[in-house]
């Protein structure tokens, strides 16, 4: 969304004016590459333009992308698939062919909910007290830096 003073990435969803934080991650506080969009946009656009940016992977062999349920479309599995990288994520319910979900490994995925809750308890993070999203992305930066270094 452009505005007056530049890009603000806040948009109105059912819960109110919200911004989405997407992030690419390699382990508990290994970001990769993030970031924002409007709270009405949608999760699986996003993150397939995430994983497009990052490439595929750099390591030989098997290298697991643990997903969000959001991302769970076929779109999206055949991206990471095309890639290089193993689609780990729970099919809907409601599908006709569901697919096999290593729970083990998926279990792992707590660790980046882990490092949103610490994020979140940056203050300025979890209110958005900046307008732009220039400011935003930069204390979002900051904060990552600051629990790398913890």
């Amino acid at each position: 969304m452009r505005k007056k003073n530049g890009p603000q990435a806040i948009g109105k969803s059912r819960g109110g004016w919200s911004t989405k934080l997407h992030l690419v991650a390699a382990g508990a506080c290994d970001v990769i590459t993030w970031s924002l969009t409007p709270g009405q946009h949608g999760d699986a656009p996003e993150g397939r333009r995430l994983i497009e940016a990052m490439g595929g992977p750099q390591e030989a062999g098997e290298v697991a992308l643990l997903m969000d349920s959001a991302y769970e479309g076929d779109a999206t599995r055949e991206l990471a698939r095309q890639l290089g990288f193993v689609p780990v994520v729970p099919p809907n319910p409601k599908r006709c062919e569901p697919w096999e979900l290593d729970k083990a490994l998926y279990r792992r995925r707590n660790e980046v909910e882990r490092m949103f809750r610490r994020l979140k308890a940056w203050r300025r993070v979890f209110t958005r007290y900046d307008m732009l999203d220039v400011m935003f992305a930069a204390f979002i930066t900051v904060a990552l830096i600051a629990e790398v270094l913890r």
